[in-house]
């Protein structure tokens, strides 16, 4: 069946009346699609916010490490040297001495980082070089601080004590003052233990002066006691000259040695030779 004819009045009122109708089929959301749609559009925010704070952090770190390898990598600045161009020379003493202060190559030298004890001079530390009963010569290396062997006894002789010397000591020979501790075991070369001055050996060592402090081993039960040198046995203070004075014979030099001296002259030696010892390192350290 065909349809009917309109006009064009009809046709424009039937349009508008469509359009009216349609403008009805859209309702308004509900609560529950408005929530739906609200929590939507926070979260989708709420990642994007997420994403730009994570970036701008990550830029702030980057920047942090960047400035720090620059500090690491910059090159320090170099100052002139003023002491390269003094020339003013140093005694010979004094160089000698402070090469190993200048110049370490150990953690610890134990001539000028080992205290001398709170009991000096009458109870000291001493640092072994040579054990009691060895022909091998060690000596204190003053550049390294270490032990060294500096020859083998050209004599058929072994030391009869360990012996070594007293940090922080300087004596007339640009050296540490030697001593010779008496005690029952031999020790290794390199340790250092407690001794107690009981006298003194004046010794003249190929025209120089080398005097030996005579000590006993302080923590050593059976030498402990002694206090004196005249407490020793006859036979042990001549048993230790005799030594010093052959153990150099058949290298050709010359060893006197003199009459043992009492602790109080011990004493006396020992600080001294801390006296010069300061006043050495002193005057060094002001040049």
């Amino acid at each position: 069946m065909l349809p009917p004819f309109r006009s064009n009045r009809e046709r424009e009122s039937l349009f508008k009346a469509e359009r009216k109708a349609r403008s009805h089929d859209f309702p308004l959301l509900s609560p529950f699609a408005f929530t739906r749609f609200f929590s939507c559009s926070l979260f989708i925010f709420l990642c994007i916010f997420e994403i730009w704070n994570s970036l701008f952090l990550f830029f702030c770190s980057a920047f942090e490490v960047l400035l720090l390898l620059l500090v690491v990598m910059t090159p320090p600045i170099e100052t002139p040297n003023k002491s390269l161009n003094s020339h003013q020379p140093h005694p010979p003493l004094n160089e000698r001495i402070l090469s190993s202060l200048s110049r370490r190559s150990v953690a610890a030298h134990p001539w000028h980082d080992l205290e001398i004890g709170p009991g000096a001079p009458t109870i000291f530390n001493c640092v072994v070089e040579i054990g009691r009963g060895s022909k091998v010569k060690y000596e204190l290396d003053k550049k390294t601080g270490l032990i060294k062997v500096d020859r083998i006894l050209y004599s058929s002789v072994v030391y009869p004590h360990n012996y070594g010397f007293i940090p922080r000591t300087l004596c007339e020979d640009s050296d540490p003052l030697d001593v010779l501790v008496l005690m029952q075991e031999p020790v290794l070369p390199g340790c250092f233990l407690r001794a107690k001055a009981i006298g003194l050996m004046p010794m003249i060592d190929q025209g120089e002066k080398d005097d030996k402090i005579i000590a006993v081993c302080a923590d050593d039960p059976e030498y402990r006691h002694y206090t004196d040198i005249k407490e020793l046995p006859p036979h042990r203070l001549a048993e230790i000259r005799r030594f010093f004075e052959d153990y150099k014979k058949n290298e050709n030099k010359e060893v006197a040695v003199n009459d043992f001296l009492p602790a109080s002259t011990a004493y006396e030696a020992i600080q001294h030779s801390m006296d010069l010892y300061a006043t050495y390192i002193v005057e060094g350290l002001r040049r």
